[in-house]
């Protein structure tokens, strides 16, 4: 892996380390990220993220598995803090086990660098926390904004998760369709480990939406919209657009399906490397695939991103966890999928993108980018 980060660090720019930092090697990075259970695919997208910028600064990294429970993810925490001269923790992006870790990293001062979505993390009132993946406040804007403003939708149906990142998600979408003038017709959670997903999909088509709208972790979307697709009716099965959350970005969400099946479906998230964009984001992509033999999302650019910028506090001089905290509170860092800053409650992601799939390929497109979103806004207003 390593034969392919030299070129990386000429090719990149502000959002990359162009020299390994003086004193990374002095100090401990672990990754504590769910590599098991229902979340395993985000989660080793999120460890891939933050072993490729740690392995080009020459920092060091231990991967812990937090698996799906919160006592994991604090257990990981304790034996990580353990082990020696913590700079930073790549933290889990499961909500639940960070709403868990929070008190124990304000206890042992430790940054939590994290793409976790759920929007609670951020709001309770912990100043060790730093978010490198724009939260729902941000994503479920944008989310909504393009099935009202773009595609003209106004009979949304909602099928969301019945985890910490779902129920969070369904809040911030609820509030965000009644600021655009378009009430759910339909909407219900589902747990993560649901096999047949196409009872919850003939009730929600059953109250006629316009437009079917998902929040789901990955395998659940990849399920959904293969079930949705053996409908026979219309692009996608179903004769209805469909605009799922970010798990469906993910190149391996869209691995468990046919290009066909994909058709007609957008999706919300930061960024989508593999769709290209810049010589930066294509020198990553390649760069990634080198070391992992697999393509990047928006979750390992976010945690590569998040990374990077603690590792850039210490090649400016910080020595410890409190001068890296204070290095990303106060902050900026132009990074690949954005530039970063705190909003003063760790929130450093606020640009969102919509990407959609044409039936022909599982590489989708970036069709609309939404930048300085801090939450709901009314239609037509320009953020």
């Amino acid at each position: 892996m390593r034969r392919a980060l030299p070129l990386l660090f000429g090719l990149l720019g502000g959002g990359v380390l162009a020299t390994p930092p003086a004193r990374a090697e002095t100090l401990s990075f672990p990754v504590l990220v769910p590599l098991t259970g229902f979340l395993s695919l985000e989660g080793t997208s999120q460890r891939n993220g933050a072993a490729l910028a740690l392995s080009q600064a020459g920092a060091k990294a231990d991967v812990i598995d937090t698996g799906t429970s919160p006592e994991a993810a604090v257990t990981a925490l304790e034996r990580a803090a353990g082990n020696g001269n913590v700079g930073a923790v790549a933290a889990s992006m499961l909500g639940t086990q960070m709403l868990a870790m929070l008190p124990l990293a304000a206890e042992l001062k430790l940054p939590l660098v994290t793409v976790s979505g759920t929007a609670s993390i951020t709001e309770q009132g912990n100043p060790w926390v730093f978010r490198f993946f724009p939260g729902d406040a941000v994503t479920k804007t944008a989310h909504a904004r393009y099935v009202v403003e773009e595609l003209g939708r106004k009979r949304p149906a909602l099928i969301y998760q019945t985890t910490a990142y779902g129920q969070s998600g369904k809040a911030h979408l609820e509030t965000a369709f009644k600021a655009l003038g378009a009430e759910l017709v339909f909407e219900e959670g589902i747990d993560p480990a649901a096999k047949d997903l196409l009872p919850v999909l003939t009730k929600a088509l059953a109250a006629k939406p316009d437009v079917l709208v998902l929040h789901l972790h990955s395998g659940p979307t990849a399920l959904l919209l293969k079930q949705a697709a053996s409908g026979g009716v219309g692009a996608n099965g179903i004769g209805i657009p469909i605009v799922a959350g970010s798990a469906m970005h993910q190149p391996s969400t869209a691995a468990l399906l046919e290009p066909a099946e994909l058709k007609g479906v957008c999706a919300e998230t930061a960024a989508s490397p593999v769709s290209g964009g810049s010589p930066e984001m294509d020198a990553f992509t390649a760069a990634y695939r080198t070391a992992f033999g697999k393509e990047p999302d928006a979750f390992a650019l976010g945690q590569y991103d998040g990374m990077a910028m603690a590792l850039a506090a210490v090649k400016a001089g910080a020595t410890d966890a409190e001068a890296i905290r204070r290095a990303l509170a106060g902050g900026t860092h132009k990074g690949l999928a954005m530039t970063y800053a705190s909003d003063g409650k760790g929130n450093m992601a606020h640009s969102a993108v919509i990407v959609c799939y044409d039936g022909t390929s599982r590489v989708p497109a970036v069709v609309k980018r939404y930048d300085n979103l801090a939450g709901p806004v009314t239609s037509g207003a320009v953020k």
